[in-house]
């Protein structure tokens, strides 16, 4: 008898089954003596659409609503229908007789695995695979400490549960925003309060009164002292500081009243959950969230550099401590030999800032593997997210950065001054890296004792003025959906530490996600780097139940899809609250008096249908949408491309077809496409300025496309 695999991607079931010793490839699978490995391609199965329960469905119609299936049902996924016969002949082979899940280790990937199995009706019993990376080594472990699949029902409840309460809202909260306002409005538990949080940024940003303020800065020569009074160096009343300045005018010299020198350390900072990563990658590279996912996935299963990058702990479990030496090797390689070298000379020594078993949820930080990647086989973007993981990985097992503060406080005249420096002791974990985010004061301060008198070469008035919030922009935003406690009104702490706890707004595998599907509803738009809403988008926050705008729904959520995975809580009594709800919230859209108005029609005609058309900023660039919800139509207007103005140096746009391609800016800048390609041949290759042109023509699926709107709403 043998045993099925079933992996969630062929990539990782190629390299299961070479580990396994399974060669014999047949159509979606490759088996062996002892093994066969198939794999899904991501969803094989998901959640039925509702016009499977009832035809008259298919028309959204807000008198069906709300659409209350008693079991709701799964299908095969049509693109994918091929494989899954696949995978369904497999686990009904008379000779198979256990099944392994080898899918991804998590909350959904389970779901992919469970409900493959249960659309097929296999019954036959079930283990699991659960490693953090795809080498050979980890895959050999992995098979030698097989778990019973019996421990993850509770796993595989709860994810059941979050889709079938996402397909119950979602679906019915959309279709019923869309046919009460005759547009495409979609909302979930997780992209609504994800708008909502750019929206109050906005509120803020806007409702800011900026106020001047004013200091004073004397000069010692070789370094500046600044007035304090409080602690505070920044005084709201100009008539205060302009007395102050009238007083020290003539003053030709300042008395040390107090000199403070204090050892300080500054330790590395954490392993990378993917979060972290993908900020840093967008500060760093400007490279999208979703860019990052990309990039880290192929890092992770092409490459075996990485390990398993959707996790959102950024420690490890005292069982990979032995693996760590291995580790540092595996990317020795320049240039890292170097900073590896002085870690491996020596026993390698970790603290509870690296190791926390605790602290560890489905998967360990991300890290390299035990296997030594190929530099030269990584493409740019590549090497970069790479560069930033190892980097980070070796600086963790460096000393502290430490420094002597110096803090001087003065007194000219009646008032007092202050002038911070440092002194360099070790650099530490900064010798792998330049710490970009330091700003301690780093002027250099001369040998000062107290009681000294240090000439004074002039005193000036200072002013500034208060500024508001920055706007969010991806990385930002990231930030504030996996820690929107200040952005829920309530004061229920259990709620805010559930969404500390379990990852805040989506999870770090689906946050990427959620923000593209702002953008493709046309919810956000981008400005430069900073992100805002459409009018549309701030229109829908004025429609959507309270509710679903606050991140306290998906707290609410969290605690009880955490009691269902830990077999404290039944899913049917869960689903059952969210049937109640489901049915409060349609009714409160239907009875709603408020209306939803267009603003952004344009003066040309939809080519299928003949109404106006939306004019609309999508992230890639503008576009003509029609404004019937049921119209396929769209027609591009421009493209944005990662090149600059030379003359203003803003971001160019391409626009027109064929031979009137041009290239243009805001500030009037314009030349033709074949001009500016010659002009970026030596920094920017056709091949990339023709992956722009093919964007703008690839035909994507329709923006105002009503069943579109409904895939993965709430992920």
């Amino acid at each position: 008898m043998k045993t099925l695999v079933l992996a969630e991607k062929p990539s990782v079931g190629k390299d299961i089954a070479r580990v396994l010793g399974c060669r014999s490839a047949g159509g979606g699978y490759i088996e062996g003596s002892q093994y066969i490995v198939t794999w899904a391609l991501g969803h094989l199965v998901t959640l039925a659409e509702p016009e499977k329960y009832d035809k008259a469905y298919k028309s959204w119609d807000i008198n069906h609503l709300p659409i209350m299936p008693k079991n709701l049902q799964l299908t095969v996924i049509p693109q994918t229908s091929k494989q899954y016969k696949t995978v369904k002949d497999l686990l009904h082979r008379k000779d198979v007789a256990n099944v392994i899940i080898a899918t991804d280790a998590g909350r959904e990937g389970e779901l992919v695995a469970r409900w493959i199995i249960e659309m097929a009706g296999c019954r036959k019993p079930i283990k699991r695979l659960w490693i953090s990376s795809v080498t050979d080594k980890a895959i050999k472990e992995g098979f030698q400490n097989l778990k019973d699949g019996k421990l993850y029902v509770g796993l595989c409840d709860s994810a059941k549960a979050r889709a079938e309460a996402d397909w119950l809202v979602g679906i019915n909260a959309t279709r019923c925003l869309t046919t009460r306002f005759n547009s495409q409005l979609s909302c979930g538990r997780v992209q609504t309060p994800t708008l909502a949080i750019i929206a109050k940024r906005e509120e803020e940003i806007r409702k800011f009164m900026p106020q001047p303020y004013y200091g004073l800065m004397a000069d010692a020569g070789s370094f500046r002292l600044t007035w304090s009074e409080g602690g505070n160096s920044r005084c709201f009343d100009k008539a205060k500081i302009d007395g102050i300045l009238a007083k020290l005018k003539t003053a030709k010299e300042a008395t040390v009243a107090e000199v403070t020198k204090t050892i300080k350390k500054k330790y590395p900072p954490k392993l990378y959950d993917l979060t972290e990563l993908q900020r840093d990658a967008h500060k760093r590279f400007g490279y999208s969230p979703k860019e990052t996912l990309s990039i880290m996935q192929k890092l992770y299963e092409e490459h075996k550099a990485l390990t398993y990058p959707r996790t959102d702990s950024r420690y490890i479990s005292k069982d990979i401590v032995p693996t760590l030496a291995e580790r540092l090797r595996a990317c020795s390689q320049p240039p890292y030999g170097r900073l590896a070298a002085p870690i491996l000379r020596a026993p390698i020594r970790t603290n509870t800032n690296i190791v926390d078993d605790a602290k560890v949820t489905d998967h360990h930080a991300i890290i390299p593997t035990e296997q030594p990647a190929d530099i030269r086989s990584l493409s740019d973007r590549e090497r970069k997210i790479y560069d930033l993981v190892v980097t980070r990985f070796i600086s963790v097992f460096y000393p502290p950065f430490e420094y002597e503060q110096l803090s001087v406080r003065v007194k000219i005249g009646d008032a007092s001054f202050n002038a911070n420096g440092r002194a360099v002791i070790s650099q530490g974990f900064n010798a792998v890296f330049k710490d970009e985010d330091d700003d301690e004061e780093t002027q250099t301060l001369p040998a000062i004792k107290r009681g000294e008198k240090l000439p004074i070469k002039a005193i000036k008035s200072t002013e500034g003025r208060t500024t508001p919030p920055s706007p969010f922009n991806e990385a930002t935003l990231l930030s504030a959906m996996e820690n929107p406690a200040k952005y829920m009104e309530t004061q229920d702490r259990n709620l805010a530490d559930t969404l500390e706890k379990t990852g805040g707004l989506g999870t770090v595998a689906t946050r990427a996600d959620t923000i593209e599907k702002l953008f493709g509803s046309f919810l956000i738009e981008k400005k430069g780097k900073d992100l805002f809403t459409t009018s549309k988008g701030r229109q829908l926050l004025t429609l959507v139940p309270k509710e679903l705008k606050s991140p306290e729904l998906t707290g609410n959520w969290e605690q009880k899809l955490s009691s269902i995975a830990a077999n404290k809580l039944n899913k049917n009594d869960f689903l059952q609250d969210i049937r109640k709800y489901t049915t409060q919230i349609i009714t409160e859209i239907k009875n709603s008096t408020q209306t939803y108005r267009h603003d952004n029609l344009s003066t040309t005609k939809c080519p299928e249908c003949g109404l106006f058309m939306l004019q609309v900023a999508g992230k890639k660039g503008e576009m003509l949408v029609c404004q019937d919800r049921e119209c396929n139509s769209r027609v591009n207007l421009s493209m944005n491309i990662r090149s600059k103005c030379p003359t203003c140096h803003k971001w160019l746009k391409i626009t027109g077809e064929g031979e009137a391609r041009q290239v243009v800016c805001i500030c009037g800048h314009k030349e033709k496409y074949e001009a500016f390609a010659k002009r970026k041949s030596e920094t920017m290759s056709k091949r990339e300025v023709q992956t722009y042109l093919d964007n703008m023509t690839k035909k994507t699926e329709p923006a105002n496309n009503p069943f579109g709107a409904l895939k993965g709403l709430i992920k």
